[in-house]
């Protein structure tokens, strides 16, 4: 475990709970290879703020990474919506691409959730 995610899970421990902490905690988890771990943290991160673009971003990246591109583009949707609401267009350019590879692992035929 990363200094990152350790110093992030400990406040979490402590109680502190917020958007940004969950979306830390994350980042710093896919930094350190963890994916899957970090799915739950930016899920949680959108559910304390739901404008959070670069959650949004971050979780269609990881779960694309995951090979999960169902869930991957109901992500980039969701968000890229949000995005451009907010007019974060980097953001919606991000989960276009992170769309497009989703797209293209659906029609290999690849969903680890499937």
């Amino acid at each position: 475990m990363s200094q990152m995610v350790e110093r992030f899970q400990n406040m979490l421990d402590g109680g502190e709970d917020s958007a940004m902490l969950r979306f830390s905690l994350g980042n710093a988890l896919v930094t350190d290879g963890q994916q899957e771990a970090a799915v739950e943290h930016l899920e949680r991160a959108l559910e304390l703020d739901e404008g959070y673009s670069a959650a949004w971003k971050l979780l269609a990246k990881t779960l694309v990474a995951l090979e999960r591109p169902q869930r991957a583009l109901e992500v980039c949707e969701r968000g890229m919506a949000i995005a451009e609401e907010k007019g974060d267009l980097q953001a919606v350019k991000e989960m276009e691409v992170s769309a497009k590879r989703a797209r293209r692992l659906l029609e290999a035929g690849g969903d680890a959730d499937t």
